[in-house]
């Protein structure tokens, strides 16, 4: 049992923890949460949830839960324990809990063996030109947008659109399918919040049998034309592992491929836009980076930060233990809170402020087993993508905030209108070269202070 951190706070009120977590939900708790994990960790490291369970808000207490071997994830096992057990059974909800990111050992252990290094240096060397390419593509596009109407949505024109053109391409997945893979993925993920209502639940619940058919069906024909790519290749893995049920092997690379396809749309989507916000609401910011490039990748670490796409993960405690100070029974839930753990003062110095060299710590992909497997391709198209709109924008910015969904777990930008002073029909004018390209003075500029309105 190990006890971590300690805060100062104010007597825990159920009241209070439940208007909080309304207004994370709100309009006004979507465009600027930092408020409201700022009051969620006053109430300390390990705060009880209104519906059993705890809320983790510290830093190293989300830290401890992630990496630590005494915490699963409620997959079936622990869902049959529950006195509630049909909570879980929503169609939806028992989709995911097959996936990945919902199984224990050893059955997680056997199908993240079979994936392998999913995105290792090979196989990203050898995605990177076709994702510079998807990149210049689309970016061309928001500019003719642009030119024609004067503003256009970067969620819609290239936020979407640049994740499902890698993971689909990469799949072998036809581009007139990648439409239609949006759109069930945006319902979908419903199921995913921490208390879905009955509406949501429906809506996911539409858009996962049109998913279990459209991948049920993909994965027909390759096993009736296998070639030379990755769907084919877990088909035959999943063949010698299970040879007596083919059934089962089907199974099994259904939920492999359902969950990493789905899996990359939305979060790669939202940190594009969310980089895009900060960077772009500022003109002299924008600057900055176009003239130091080199720190496109700390831009793209910022932005995970600052605003993780994934706000909140769920761990189920192994054994009766003891989490900063607060007793947690085995069986019991806590959700760790991205967000307000990467806003820790206590880890992250002045964390209200988007600054780009911070080099400070996040723990947006996870950690320990369930450590995100795309993580890797997630930051290259990050890269690629920032690179590309520095490279053809000499000014772009925003012309009104961000809109998001209403949700606490994943987040999601569903429009993000630009626009740019630049003539978006000329050539892509060069990168200033100035006298401050070895960096700002002292590891920080000033013009990278940037908070939320």
């Amino acid at each position: 049992m190990t006890a971590v951190g300690d805060i100062s706070g104010t007597t825990t009120d159920r009241r209070a923890v439940i208007s909080l977590l309304r207004r994370l939900r709100s309009p006004e708790g979507q465009s600027n949460p930092q408020p409201v994990w700022d009051r969620l960790r006053a109430l300390g490291d390990v705060v009880p949830a209104p519906w059993g369970g705890y809320l983790v808000t510290g830093y190293d207490a989300c830290n401890q839960v992630l990496r630590g071997r005494n915490w699963l994830v409620p997959d079936f096992a622990w869902q049959e324990r529950q006195p509630n057990p049909e909570r879980w059974q929503a169609p939806a909800v028992e989709a995911m809990s097959r996936a990945l990111f919902r199984l224990n050992a050893p059955t997680h252990t056997c199908q993240r063996r079979s994936l392998g290094n999913l995105f290792d240096r090979n196989t990203l060397d050898s995605l990177a030109p076709r994702i510079a390419e998807h990149a210049r593509r689309i970016v061309d596009e928001l500019a003719e947008r642009i030119r024609d109407g004067g503003e256009a949505d970067f969620v819609t024109v290239v936020g979407d659109q640049l994740p499902v053109l890698t993971v689909g391409e990469w799949l072998d997945i036809p581009a007139h399918h990648h439409a239609h893979i949006l759109d069930f993925t945006h319902r979908q993920v419903h199921s995913q919040e921490l208390l879905p209502t009955k509406s949501e639940l429906a809506v996911s619940t539409q858009a996962t049998v049109e998913m279990r058919e459209f991948f049920t069906a993909l994965i027909a024909e390759r096993r009736a034309h296998p070639g030379d790519d990755v769907i084919s290749d877990w088909i035959r893995y999943w063949d010698e592992q299970l040879p007596d049920d083919p059934a089962a092997a089907d199974r099994t690379v259904y939920d492999l491929v359902m969950f990493i396809t789905i899996a990359s749309l939305e979060t790669s989507a939202t940190l594009m836009a969310t980089a895009v916000w900060f960077l772009t609401r500022d003109e002299d910011q924008w600057q900055w980076l176009r003239r130091h490039p080199e720190h496109v990748d700390d831009a793209v670490e910022e932005a995970l930060r600052y605003d993780p796409p994934v706000h909140i993960n769920t761990r189920i405690a192994a054994d009766d233990t003891v989490l900063a100070g607060t007793p947690v029974a085995k069986d019991q839930m806590v959700h760790v809170m991205y967000g307000a753990a990467a806003h820790d003062p206590r880890r992250n110095e002045n964390p209200e402020h988007f600054d780009i060299l911070r080099g400070g710590s996040h723990m947006t992909f996870g950690g320990g087993i369930h450590y995100c497997l795309g993580a890797a391709l997630a930051r290259l198209e990050g890269r690629t993508l920032l690179t590309e709109l520095l490279n053809r924008f000499v000014t772009l910015r925003p012309v009104s905030a961000p809109v998001y969904a209403p949700r606490m777990v994943f987040r999601r930008v569903t429009s993000l209108k630009v626009t740019t002073d630049d003539d978006p029909a000329a050539p892509p004018a060069p990168r200033p070269v100035t006298e401050d390209a070895a960096g700002p003075p002292a590891g920080r500029c000033p013009v990278h202070r940037a908070q939320h309105p």
